[in-house]
């Protein structure tokens, strides 16, 4: 049993999918665990590492030959054909709207598995790339903001006068926006925040937070089974946009992270929004990577508005490799790990798992998962 990690191709992709911590846990399961060269450098893991945690250093090609291939990013078209029949290839694979992508695994019929589509269930905690992601993505949004902002956060009182504390306005309380809201109290920033969820009011409070929202009837039934934002109707976004329109004026720092799984990424601040705030304000879009939730962001660059805002447009988790590879890494493995037989140390997919059935994308040539089968 060969679990290997190649290097990510993405130019922009900083991240690895095994760390030397990972790679001991693999052996000590009985694998054999490879890592191409140089495939940490990025995220400060050196292949001396990699080699005294007991993975073997090899190429691109071997590692895609492996019988299980863990990666960050879903496999290239130029990896597809690389990688062994019947291997299971284990990533974040971005499926919605990729079904070229998707029917391409098929066809190379690899078990393709796409950790993001894991169930929200006490089992799969340790195992959820998504929030582990996002948690410092959250983090790192403040960090960027508060860096690309001119003036200090939290308020000072000096002898030559005091100085006021950044205004703080994070829309959409997932688990990035609560560790923005997290991040910006612990710098002094005066912190506020929206979300479409009722329960969300509650946790924004909990952080020292004031919580913006129209809570009409509409707002307390805007929350799915599985914890997600409901898509609103039209009235409800313009009443919520009125309030945000007033409310964003007002902001030093305003922090993004709406997202709805499978859908573009809901537009929040329109160019007019960003036209009323006061030059030197800052917006950092977590979502630019879905069509992000600010009209004028750009994926991967500061943009400046024609008023002097900054709108910030970097993917996050790469400008914090090492700490992202790391928790990533150990999801991949929590979730390998219950595909393998300790007994006889070799792989053992239990098909029917409800971890397995909700992430399986293709087996056997085919697409199995039923969000998928039939687009």
């Amino acid at each position: 049993m060969l679990i290997a990690a190649p290097a990510e191709t993405d130019h922009g992709e900083t991240r690895v999918a095994a760390s030397p911590e990972t790679v001991k846990k693999f052996a000590a399961l009985g694998a054999d665990v490879a890592v191409q060269d140089g495939a940490g450098d990025k995220a400060g893991f050196p292949d001396a590492d990699y080699r005294s945690a007991g993975a073997r250093l090899v190429s691109a090609d071997e590692a895609l030959a492996a019988d299980v291939v863990l990666k960050v990013r879903r496999p290239t078209a130029q990896e597809i054909p690389r990688l062994k029949p019947g291997a299971l290839v284990i990533a974040t694979m971005d499926p919605y709207g990729h079904r070229d992508a998707i029917e391409a695994m098929a066809k190379a019929r690899i078990a393709a598995f796409a950790m993001e589509l894991l169930p929200r269930i006490t089992r799969a905690q340790v195992m959820d790339v998504l929030s582990s992601q996002a948690n410092l993505a959250g983090y790192r949004a403040v960090i960027d903001a508060a860096a690309e902002f001119g003036r200090a956060m939290p308020m000072m009182m000096t002898p030559a006068g005091t100085v006021t504390a950044a205004r703080l306005f994070v829309m959409g309380v997932g688990v990035a926006g609560l560790q923005a809201i997290a991040t910006g109290r612990r710098l002094g920033a005066v912190v506020t925040a929206n979300d479409v969820r009722p329960a969300t009011k509650e946790q924004v409070e909990s952080l020292g937070a004031k919580f913006v929202a129209v809570e009409d009837e509409e707002f307390k039934q805007a929350e799915t089974a599985g914890g997600y934002a409901k898509e609103m109707s039209d009235g409800y976004k313009a009443k919520q946009a009125a309030l945000v329109a007033t409310h964003i004026a007002k902001q030093d720092i305003v922090v993004t992270t709406a997202l709805i799984p499978g859908r573009p990424a809901p537009r929040l601040i329109t160019a007019d929004m960003v036209k009323s705030m006061h030059a030197g304000s800052v917006i950092v879009d977590l979502a630019v990577e879905r069509g992000g939730n600010c009209e004028l962001s750009r994926p991967g660059e500061l943009a400046i508005s024609d008023n002097g805002v900054k709108i910030v447009g970097y993917s996050n988790v790469t400008r914090i490799p090492a700490s992202a590879s790391a928790l990533y890494a150990r999801n991949l493995y929590a979730f390998v790990e219950t595909l393998i037989d300790k007994a006889t140390k070799s792989l053992a997919v239990h098909w029917d798992d409800e971890l397995v059935k909700a992430t399986c994308l293709t087996r056997d040539g085919a697409v199995v998962h039923p969000a998928f089968a039939t687009e």
